[in-house]
């Protein structure tokens, strides 16, 4: 298949040759120099590989589902009794190695038989590719995305995406995230750069209808060496609704870290943060309340979000870091909303700051050293943090 086969590097190539500007009328007789790509050719060639992706897509998701009923425990009924007894069942399952609130459908992939494929991966965003050669470079135009989702309908695939499937222009290159954008349910979405410069999920989208690693290495992370050395991605939460919870489970905390240097050197720092956490608790059937197989049905709704719901991956619990500083505790106050902590004395500056940082009181970055099934670390974003 050309689309697997083809270095994705040799797209962008083609499309700089198709744009290069041409002799209009050459010299009859005389061999064109340049031979200009089939873009047709390019072009349907994308299309059979996203038709492809959706396909495994389909089939990953319906091979877990009967994975999952093959392997459902039944509700719990009368122990077994012999002889006035009671006769403990032994069980030939495996017990789950993961927390109580880890992503069911995660074990289920992980374990024998799950579908395995390159191209797709279960509870991960596919990435889905277009070819439209921009004459604008790097930045792709308005019109350039229009025809992205032209090409997407062409591909006859525009009826099957979801809101958060990543599209890729690979005409564009494929340094970073050039041509990469996401699908808010209507139209295709440029990616934020106000925090890297690589480019982010936009805060258009609610982090908590996707898993924790939905985007991992299919929107790539960069890496600053101040700001985020790790190279942690952002996530966009309003943490509001868990407010008292927070407030109750503050804590001022001392830390280790390891920093680098400019000159290349790690150096280990002791430093204050301020640290709380809540809990997001799956949802449990009320007729069967034993049945956690049951409940994998049930969803909850994102509070004061319409139409979107609380991905597994979040069930468990969830730390919050935040900056040790008196000007981190404010913003931290600020986050878990009006009603959570007692209202402060705030003077002039307090108050510019707080009104230049409201836009950016849902910005946080998952820290994936520390997450795991069960329990993710997000540490807040202030607005200094920026890069554009």
């Amino acid at each position: 298949m050309r689309g697997v086969s083809m270095p994705t590097h040799q797209y962008a190539r083609l499309a700089d040759a198709y744009l290069q500007p041409r002799i209009p009328n050459p010299v009859p007789g005389d061999r064109p120099k340049v031979q200009i790509p089939d873009i047709l050719s390019l072009a349907m060639t994308t299309r059979a590989y996203t038709r492809v992706v959706m396909r495994l897509r389909a089939q990953a998701e319906s091979d877990a589902r009967a994975f999952a009923r093959s392997h459902v425990s039944p509700v719990p009924s009368r122990p077994a009794t012999r002889d006035g007894q009671m006769v403990q069942s032994s069980s030939s399952r495996t017990p789950s190695p993961t927390s109580l609130y880890s992503h069911g459908k995660s074990s289920v992939s992980s374990t024998m038989g799950a579908f395995r494929s390159p191209l797709v991966r279960l509870h991960r965003a596919p990435l889905l590719r277009v070819f439209v050669p921009s004459p604008e470079g790097e930045w792709l135009s308005d019109s350039s995305v229009v025809e992205c989702e032209a090409e997407l309908k062409r591909a006859g695939v525009l009826k099957l995406l979801r809101v958060g499937d990543v599209v890729w222009d690979v005409a564009v290159g494929d340094e970073g995230n050039l041509g990469r954008m996401v699908w808010d349910g209507s139209y295709l979405v440029d990616l934020d750069h106000k925090y890297s410069r690589m480019g982010e999920l936009s805060p258009y989208f609610h982090s908590l209808a996707f898993s924790p690693s939905y985007f991992h290495r299919v929107i790539r992370t960069g890496v600053n060496t101040v700001l985020n050395p790790g190279g942690n991605p952002i996530v966009y939460l309003d943490v509001s609704p868990w407010g008292q919870e927070l407030a109750a489970n503050l804590q001022l905390l001392q830390d280790r870290a390891t920093t680098t240097t400019p000159h290349g050197t790690l150096h280990s720092v002791v430093h204050w943060l301020h640290r709380s956490s809540f809990t997001i608790r799956p949802p449990v059937s009320p007729h069967h309340p034993h049945a956690y197989s049951h409940s994998q049905n049930l969803r909850i709704p994102i509070p004061s979000v319409a139409g979107f719901f609380i991905d597994p991956g979040w069930y468990g619990t969830v730390i919050v870091e935040a900056e040790g500083t008196n000007e981190g505790l404010a913003d931290f106050q600020a986050r878990c909303g009006p009603g959570a902590f007692p209202p402060r004395a705030d003077n002039i500056t307090s108050k510019m700051r707080s009104e230049k940082e409201r836009g950016s009181r849902r910005v946080y970055r998952i820290l994936r050293e520390k997450s795991r099934p069960g329990e993710i670390w997000i540490r807040a974003v202030r607005e200094k943090e920026r890069v554009m």
